[in-house]
């Protein structure tokens, strides 16, 4: 029982890491744009987060400094797309492939650091409890506030004016502009706060899920929370529930492995990536479904007065 509690335990780690960047990812295509630069604004945010933390000690400021570089790409990213009407995914694809390689290059000496020792966190009481203590309540803070954050976000979106117009200029930006709205200034808002969480995912990996640096980290994990936001239907609570279990599927390798399970490590390696390829097969197969949800001006540039 208690490698399950632990099992379970991984899976919310891992979870975390994945829902932080796919709930990024989803405010930016509530409001239009789709940004595939989500695996190179982790890998800089990582390599900035580590960085931070090296030099500071302190976790939150590495944190704050991975907002703030996923944020800056993301802002340079919405000049392009949003002012210059640059494609969405060229320049997301450009935007990933200079992240790896700029914290790649960036990264060099970060490579043998350490970070300082470790905190434990564990809420009173309810983390002495036998296995539900160590698999629940033994967790970062990080992992509770993403929760939250989901659940303020379902709240933001469909219960605000705010959230409202944001859906709005990513269903119909012409029909937003006519009454009076910004909508190149919101959706670069949106861009820019996606980037930021995208940022906030990265220095996570690098600063508590995994603490070291090493080129190439995230391994796919940004391509794989893009695609989450097409397996979710565009909602924070199914993003939520799906982060989980991508996550589940990374760490069953681990499990697999540490029961004595005889597959190659290889294969076991392979699960969330398969699993992935699989979920979005199967969504495939109902366009008239992922059209019903999908915002109906995803990826669609706007032209103000056109």
């Amino acid at each position: 029982m208690e490698s399950y509690a632990l099992l379970l335990a991984a899976t919310l780690n891992a979870g975390t890491v994945l829902a932080i960047a796919a709930l990024g990812l989803l405010i930016n295509e509530k409001a239009g744009i789709v940004n595939l630069g989500a695996e190179g604004m982790m890998l800089c945010a990582a390599v900035a987060g580590f960085a931070t933390v090296v030099h500071t000690g302190n976790d939150w400021l590495g944190f704050a400094a991975g907002m703030g570089a996923g944020a800056l790409l993301a802002a340079i990213f919405g000049l392009l797309v949003i002012w210059l009407n640059t494609n969405q995914y060229a320049t997301g694809l450009a935007l990933s492939l200079f992240g790896v390689g700029f914290s790649a290059f960036a990264g060099i000496k970060y490579v043998q650091e350490k970070l300082p020792e470790r905190p434990h966190f564990s809420i009173p009481v309810l983390g002495d409890i036998p296995l539900v203590g160590p698999a629940l309540f033994r967790q970062h803070p990080l992992v509770y506030l993403t929760i939250a954050f989901a659940i303020g976000l379902i709240w933001f979106l469909y219960r605000t004016r705010a959230g409202l117009v944001l859906r709005s200029v990513g269903e119909s930006p012409e029909s937003a502009h006519a009454l009076g709205y910004p909508v190149r200034r919101i959706r670069l808002a949106a861009v820019v706060v996606g980037g930021a969480l995208c940022g906030l995912a990265g220095a996570y990996i690098s600063v508590v899920y995994t603490p070291l640096w090493v080129e190439g980290m995230v391994a796919g994990k940004g391509w794989i929370a893009l695609a989450l936001t097409t397996f979710a239907t565009w909602r924070p609570a199914r993003v939520l529930l799906g982060a989980y279990l991508f996550g589940g599927v990374t760490m069953l390798q681990f499990h697999l492995q540490g029961v004595g399970v005889e597959v190659p490590s290889q294969l076991l390696t392979m699960l969330p990536y398969v699993s992935t390829i699989v979920v979005l097969a199967l969504i495939s197969r109902n366009p008239a479904w992922i059209r019903v949800n999908m915002p109906a001006s995803l990826g669609k540039p706007f032209h103000p007065g056109s």
